[in-house]
């Protein structure tokens, strides 16, 4: 039977540790290495429902894209959610791992899988950062090509195919030919989408002053939320570990979804 160790060693042969930001948090956050793992839960989120969930399926690991400990804590205590979650992983015997922007900007990971869901096509990487060992580019955003069209179409398509329940966006005055992804709160990165020669760019908490600059820039700019341009890579995952663990069980959480309504 594997260990986390040994899942974290494979996870990081899909995203390498290398290729995260340096501020972030990734790898085994909660649990021991050598815990012997028959159950894995798969989210995008380690919050705390998804901790009870992991318990009630009988798992002994949760595998995340987003962290469980982002910030430096200087407690764990049940007076805050994080506290309570950590607590009830270690009372639990349940280990957390996750990789975060090592697998926005890997081949195959988080961008990649945005730009797959949306049609893209001869999917490229924007100003990458490197090259890994097959040689393959990698970076955080990606661009592609889709039929021309107009941007109500692709708006239309978007919702779709991200089971979006809305969207924000500013029409930058153009069709949609050359779109740039950047699943997550990639838009401080638009001028990269515009200097790349795109028209539009999909991406997640944009501010006030960004949907402004990108009109300025003459960018159809689209926010489809954070949950639902990062989701799409859970299935990924969970697919790619069980291929390499077939005796362990692996689950998508049923019970974790995006928090924000649209009334």
């Amino acid at each position: 039977m594997a260990n986390v160790g040994e899942i974290l060693t494979f996870l990081e042969t899909l995203a390498p540790r290398s290729m995260k930001m340096d501020w972030d948090n990734v790898g085994l956050l909660c649990g021991s290495s050598t815990q012997k793992v028959s159950k894995i839960l798969v989210a995008l989120d380690p919050f705390e429902h998804v901790c009870h969930e992991a318990k009630e399926m009988g798992a002994d690991l949760i595998v995340t894209h987003h962290p469980l400990i982002f910030q430096p804590i200087k407690a764990v205590t049940d007076g805050t959610s994080l506290g309570r979650s950590i607590a009830f992983l270690c009372k639990n015997d349940i280990s957390a791992i996750n990789a975060h922007t090592n697998l926005d900007c890997a081949p195959g990971g988080v961008n990649d899988r945005l730009a797959q869901m949306l049609g893209l096509e001869t999917i490229q990487v924007i100003n990458p950062t490197g090259t890994d060992e097959q040689g393959r580019q990698w970076g955080l955003l990606r661009c592609g090509h889709v039929e021309a069209q107009t941007l109500d179409s692709f708006l239309s398509a978007v919702k779709e195919g991200l089971h979006c329940d809305g969207l924000r966006y500013v029409s930058g005055g153009k069709a949609v030919r050359k779109v740039a992804v950047g699943g997550g709160a990639c838009a401080s990165e638009l001028m990269d989408a515009v200097r790349a020669g795109c028209d539009t760019f999909v991406t997640a908490d944009v501010k006030y002053n960004q949907f402004w600059d990108a009109k300025e820039a003459e960018l159809n700019l689209i926010d489809a939320g954070h949950f639902h341009t990062e989701n799409p890579i859970v299935a990924v995952l969970a697919e790619k570990i069980a291929a390499a663990f077939p005796e362990i069980q692996v689950k998508i959480s049923e019970k974790h979804s995006d928090c924000m309504k649209f009334y």
